[in-house]
């Protein structure tokens, strides 16, 4: 395994050993902004299923026609790995885990399935990523399309950027209370983003 694979995999079996544990008082803290969240998520599919679909298909990253899934280490948040656990089963929990530990020599992210993502809730980054020919494309043609997606990057601020208490940091708060630390909890490593939390006034200065 590569440094990035060894990353994801310690994260990963972090959040699965002490989810029996958190899984009730996560459940209860994050109960509102995770449904405001799944939501989203819905209305980010949709959009993307309504716009989209006919230029971004599995042929497209296999040709290498985009960057959608053709890096093999991609941002994944902890807050993401933590909602696709819960959304996920054991099983499909363990594949993801066999995939981490499996070499990958190809040029496509190690999470990419000939299926494709075997993640059952997408990173957020790749969720909100359009390359450029898909972008020209479909809002070249329909400005109020574009508008639309710029609205769903905005929203998407409201879960991720820690300007005021968001979904992704409150994740983070509860695992780290339990004594859990992770590369992955960049709302409470990043120094770009503990500056933001600080000028809200989040933390201590």
């Amino acid at each position: 395994m590569n440094s990035y694979q060894k990353e994801q995999l310690e994260a990963l079996q972090i959040i699965r050993s002490h989810m029996a544990v958190l899984k009730t008082e996560l459940l209860h803290i994050i109960e509102a902004p995770l449904k405001e969240y799944f939501l989203f998520r819905s209305q980010t599919d949709k959009f993307l299923s309504d716009h989209f679909s006919r230029i971004c298909s599995l042929s497209c990253y296999q040709n290498r026609l985009s960057a959608c899934c053709s890096k093999d280490g991609i941002i994944t948040f902890f807050a993401d790995v933590v909602l696709n656990t819960l959304s996920s089963s054991e099983a499909e929990l363990d594949r993801i885990e066999a995939i981490i530990k499996k070499p990958n020599t190809g040029y496509k992210c190690v999470y990419l399935a000939p299926e494709g993502c075997v993640w059952r809730v997408k990173p957020i980054v790749c969720q909100m990523f359009l390359c450029d020919k898909a972008e020209e494309d479909v809002f070249g043609k329909n400005p109020i399309v574009q508008e639309e997606w710029e609205l769903l990057k905005k929203r998407k601020k409201d879960f991720i950027w820690p300007d005021k208490i968001v979904l992704f940091d409150q994740i983070e708060s509860i695992f780290i209370a339990a004594g859990c630390s992770s590369t992955l909890m960049y709302l409470n490593k990043s120094p770009g983003l503990l500056r933001i939390k600080r000028q809200a006034g989040l933390i201590k200065k």
